[in-house]
């Protein structure tokens, strides 16, 4: 077997795995066939695939069903890599819970998922009203059409910017959604003169949100918040003191993660 071959299958072998493993993340419990047809392989693969995690401890079988489910070891390893982002939400649930309370509003914290260029729901208070925007935790979506997205696109540099939009699909979500990569980069720009990111019925009819970004100690953008309002409910008159609430939010959140401004 050549090298190229056998690169060629290792590829193949580590797809089946997550293959594998996202099925039993959404299924729960799941039975040897469905997930062989899942990954894309055969019984006898998928079975060997499945003693070999399970020897490892990430997977059990039911004795009764004879389905496979996840156990919490990969679990801790989420959890372990989550520690380098404890104290990114910590703060961030501080001012999170002041502007829930100020507004009564959807409040989210949102990531960069660099995977595919969108947005990571990891923390969210949800709104005291019936109606409102519900957000899911672990939720992806894209970074054009969200204030969230914007807040944690305008603060970098225009080089690594304009790499990111280069993979980013400008689909049309909603119906102002923006699909010219010229026009989100002007309005970047503007974000960042005013300090807030906005968006009116670009990623959902009949919502309008608001977005800060939180800065590392090394003055990276590497979240932002967000308040999400139903169109009918936003008051253009407090405008202003949801924008101070707003981006104070973020900056004390930024500061306590140790960032500071530099003063010319």
């Amino acid at each position: 077997m050549s090298e190229a071959q056998s690169k060629t299958e290792n590829v193949a072998s580590v797809l089946k795995v997550f293959a594998v493993l996202e099925a039993l993340v959404d299924e729960k419990r799941i039975g040897l066939a469905e997930l062989a047809q899942r990954a894309m392989t055969s019984k006898t693969t998928a079975h060997r695939l499945l003693q070999t995690m399970a020897e490892l401890g990430y997977i059990e079988q039911d004795p009764e069903t004879e389905k496979y489910g996840l156990t919490l070891k990969l679990f801790s390893l989420g959890a372990r890599s989550l520690n380098e982002q404890s104290d990114l939400l910590r703060v961030a649930d501080m001012v999170m819970g002041k502007l829930s309370r100020a507004t009564g509003e959807s409040i989210n914290l949102g990531i960069l998922d660099e995977r595919d260029q969108k947005v990571l729901y990891i923390h969210k208070y949800d709104s005291i009203y019936n109606l409102s925007m519900k957000s899911t935790l672990g939720l992806r979506n894209p970074l054009h059409s969200t204030s969230l997205g914007k807040a944690l696109l305008a603060w970098r540099d225009e080089e690594e910017i304009r790499e990111r939009m280069a993979k980013m699909d400008f689909a049309r979500l909603a119906p102002r959604t923006v699909t010219d990569p010229t026009a989100l980069l002007t309005q970047l720009h503007d974000i960042r003169s005013q300090g807030y990111a906005e968006e009116i019925e670009e990623s959902e009819a009949g919502v309008r949100c608001m977005a800060a970004p939180i800065f590392n100690h090394l003055g990276k953008p590497i979240a932002a918040i967000s308040i999400s309002f139903p169109l009918f409910r936003f008051d253009e008159t407090r405008k202003p003191d949801y924008v101070t609430n707003l981006t104070e939010a973020g900056m004390t959140a930024s500061r306590a993660l140790g960032y500071h401004t530099v003063k010319n």
